[in-house]
This record gives structure tokens, sequence and C-alpha cells, in this order.
């Protein structure tokens, strides 16, 4: 994958946390840019933590299966993205509440372990298929991480200003870039000849 693969990817995948925050912003009072910080670095934190695991833990068995590897890259990224859609689209016209979207902001480690991991779970899955693709980790994962705190501190902002609206199109978008990743990885190793079609 080349860096801006990289980006597109992190970007995605990091759409969740964006939500999140922005929904901690809500009742937030100014000044913010401590509590952004303090949210983006824990949702970095585990944006960067997730796919090391997940790619620590499939590293051992993708030399095994190496011609299966884009296959198996290439439907995780689709199941990650088009999940994504899914819940974009089914939060388009409701309130996203609940218990990994809180409505009222706090920084507890209590409430925001339970929100950074449930954010960050599509990151897990998407390390599984880095190592499937035998991407180098470490700038991957910095990578991520950095986007992660990024996007949520842009999430915290835009959630204190315009509230909620923008979540479904976050979640789209980054579903849609995440689904078409997983194409371009699958049509890549076809074009190549990596696999024999009948």
């Amino acid at each position: 994958m080349h860096y801006f693969e990289l980006f597109a990817v992190a970007a995605g995948v990091s759409m969740d946390a964006s939500v999140a925050a922005a929904c901690l912003g809500l009742s937030m009072t100014k000044p913010i840019f401590k509590k952004a910080l303090a949210i983006g670095l824990c949702f970095g934190a585990f944006h960067a933590a997730m796919p090391l695991i997940g790619y620590l833990l499939a590293w051992r068995f993708a030399g095994r299966i190496a011609a299966g590897g884009p296959w198996a890259a290439f439907f995780l990224f689709v199941y990650i993205g088009g999940k994504m859609i899914l819940n974009g689209l089914k939060q388009k016209n409701r309130p996203m509440e609940g218990p990994a979207f809180p409505a009222q902001a706090s920084l507890l480690p209590g409430k925001m372990l339970p929100v950074a991991t449930a954010t960050s779970i599509d990151a897990l899955a998407v390390g599984i298929s880095f190592a499937f693709l035998r991407v180098n980790i470490v700038p991957a994962v910095l990578l991520t991480g950095c986007v992660a705190l990024v996007l949520s501190m842009a999430g915290v902002k835009i959630g204190n200003l315009f509230g909620t609206r923008f979540k479904s199109r976050a979640e789209l978008a980054g579903g849609i870039v995440l689904a078409l990743m997983g194409l371009k990885i699958l049509l890549v190793q076809l074009l190549q000849g990596q696999f024999n079609i009948s």
C-alpha cells in the first residue's frame, strides 16, 4: 500500500471516532481545546493500538494463506465499509445515542475507554488485513493513530458548533472509502494474474 492509500484507510476507519467525538463535543463549554486534545489522544492511541494487535494476531498465519491474503483483505474491507454505510443510513434521521455515543461529555476513564474501544474495533480488523497484505505496520499504525487524533479533535469542534448533523454523512463517506479500497486491492491482484479464474 502507498501512503495515500494508507491515509485513505486511516481516514475511513477513523470516522466512527470523529462521530463519537462530535457527540462528546455537544455539551462542552468553551474553551474546549484541552478536552478535544484529550479525546483525540485517547481515540488516536486506541486506533494505533488496535491495528497493531490485529496485525500481530494475524501475522503468524499470513504466510500460510499468502495466496488468499488479498481475498481476505478484500472481504474485511468490504465488510467494515458495508457496516459503516448501513450505520450511516440508519442514523440519517435518528439521533446517535446509547452507551457507545454518550450525550454528555465525560473524560473519566470509565466513560472514555468503552467509547474508544467501541470506535476502534474496526481498526482491529484493518490490522488483520494489513498482515495479509504485508503492509509495513509501523508507519501504518502511526498514521492511523495520527489521523484518528486529528479527526477526533475536529469532531469535537464540529459537534460543539453544529451538533451531529454531519454524523451519517461521515459514516457513509468512511464506509465508501473502505469498500472502494477493498475493491481496489482485489482488482489489482486479479489484473496482475495472481489468481486462477476459471
